[in-house]
């Protein structure tokens, strides 16, 4: 009898937590849908596996600092986890995931301000989706010439799951029936860079957005194409609330939200059109940061299977001997 009552109640707690865990991803699900959950581009991962969250100030007394292009917001808990296993000294790392161009002209040029405070403008580490900004950095002597790069990526389009508007490739973007939801020309090196030039190729750049180069956060086509703040955020929360029809993103964008289970899904763009020759992820050290040597062990982390099979996990490209190599640029 005993036993019975005890194989019963065995049972009865896995079937407990198996709702409780399904109970949870529902509400993560609901909660990413209802919120673009912008507070969680700015994480500070603790040796032990805390995570902390909003934490601006953390970005002047970590033990390493480093701003990042935002989309590969995916990778970094994984990332920064194994990295500090590794590194277990490094107790207090603040990663800021948001559009590169945002972090050079708002944070590192000048003194920005996140969610009324003050962010530092020194950080240890610097990424970027294009050379041209880290170039920028050298040429004003703020980052040291000899930085990396260490991953690519390429341009996909983003629909609601079921694909119910039928898009088929990036020419559908011309079509006068879908609302479209876009990174914004200013600040998201990923229009910025490369689905500016993608619409350019495709002889749809003045109907997509309007011939409006500085709109973020606004409509560029009237009810027809928005721009957004940050899109790695906003575009997949957009499509689930009925806001957009398609959006150009990351193809890693569309592997981690079906990782989610949201209600998206990708739709491929043609090799001929996608820049996923063009794309590569550049990181380098800045000169006044205050951790230099932790972040070259971070650099030097980057470049080992490890790191580069992470990445590659959540379907980026894995970067080339050749891009690896420290040298001057």
């Amino acid at each position: 009898m005993y036993k019975l009552l005890k194989a019963l109640g065995t049972a009865t707690l896995v079937a407990g937590l198996a709702a409780s865990c399904a109970s949870a991803g529902s509400d993560m699900k609901a909660a990413s849908k209802k919120n673009a959950g912008h507070d969680h581009d700015y994480r500070t991962f603790i040796t032990g596996g805390t995570i902390n969250y909003g934490k601006i100030s953390d970005s002047y007394d970590a033990e390493l600092v480093m701003y990042l292009a935002g989309n590969q917001f995916m990778v970094m808990e994984e990332l920064i986890q194994d990295f500090q296993g590794k590194n277990p000294d490094i107790k207090s790392i603040y990663v800021e995931t948001i559009p590169p161009g945002q972090i050079l002209k708002g944070q590192i040029l000048k003194q920005g301000m996140i969610n009324g405070q003050k962010t530092n403008m020194r950080p240890d580490m610097y990424a970027s989706v294009r050379d041209k900004h880290l170039k920028k950095l050298v040429k004003k002597d703020i980052m040291n010439s000899d930085w990396i790069i260490y991953t690519h990526n390429k341009l996909e389009l983003m629909v609601a799951k079921g694909n119910p508007k039928n898009v088929k490739g990036a020419a559908d973007l011309g079509r006068d029936d879908l609302v479209q939801s876009h990174p914004n020309p200013l600040t998201e090196g990923i229009f910025k860079f490369y689905g500016s030039d993608m619409l350019k190729d495709l002889g749809l750049h003045a109907k997509v957005t309007g011939n409006d180069t500085k709109c973020k956060g606004c409509w560029a086509v009237q009810d027809k194409v928005w721009f957004t703040t940050r899109h790695h955020r906003e575009t997949p929360h957009r499509i689930e609330n009925g806001k957009a029809d398609v959006g150009i993103v990351w193809t890693t964008e569309v592997i981690e939200a079906t990782r989610e289970n949201r209600d998206v899904e990708g739709v491929a763009i043609s090799d001929k059109y996608n820049k996923g020759s063009e794309v590569g992820y550049a990181m380098g050290i800045l000169k006044e940061g205050k951790n230099q040597k932790n972040a070259q062990r971070y650099l030097d982390y980057l470049k080992t299977d490890a790191a580069q099979n992470i990445y590659a996990s959540y379907g980026f490209a894995k970067a080339s001997a050749e891009d690896l190599t420290q040298k001057m640029r």
